[in-house]
């Protein structure tokens, strides 16, 4: 088990079938990107772990906000290193997975802003979302902020998981649970 930072709540890891995206992956991922220029953002599982500065939990793959523009560029760079797009009908040139022959797997939102901020294309990120400092393995990095990440999994039916998520989050950065999330609690 893994302690999240609450010592309070504990979590299980998931029960993957196939690879995961370790820790490892990730700060060798974020190293790429800075070495190469491409700026982003942390989402999903992954994201919330960073906030909470401590792996909560197993994770299937690494959710990152990019701009649209720095797409090629990404594309590029994981290509280069055996990462290919996942078959998958809901895929958009915003929205897509690329995965490796280790399983590995990097899904990715790509966004663009106008200058004052406002959502031109891609995922609707508001600009204010991409706040968030955390750290992997004692490597800061750009995240979702708290307060969004929290808003985000109100947007569709959670799970157990995403409760946990939620609940550290809460926790941790002084945020009231929604609503949505109070029939976990019984």
């Amino acid at each position: 088990m893994w302690v999240g930072a609450n010592p309070s709540i504990r979590y299980e890891p998931n029960m993957l079938t196939g690879n995961e995206m370790s820790a490892e992956d990730v700060v060798e991922f974020l190293r790429l990107m800075e070495e190469n220029g491409i700026d982003f953002h942390l989402d999903g599982g992954w994201g919330v772990d960073a906030l909470l500065g401590v792996q909560t939990r197993s994770h299937e793959d690494l959710d990152i906000a990019v701009q649209h523009k720095d797409v090629p560029a990404l594309r590029g760079l994981l290509e280069a290193r055996g990462y290919r797009e996942s078959s998958s009908p809901d895929a958009k040139d915003f929205n897509f997975v690329l995965s490796d022959s280790q399983g590995r797997k990097i899904d990715v939102h790509s966004y663009t802003f106008d200058s004052q901020g406002s959502h031109l294309y891609g995922i609707a990120y508001p600009i204010t979302s991409l706040t968030g400092t955390g750290m992997i393995n004692g490597h800061p990095v750009k995240c979702i902020s708290a307060e969004w990440a929290v808003k985000f999994h109100t947007q569709y039916e959670p799970d157990e998981t995403d409760f946990q998520d939620v609940q550290a989050l809460c926790v941790r950065f002084d945020i009231s649970l929604p609503h949505f999330y109070k029939k976990f609690l019984r």
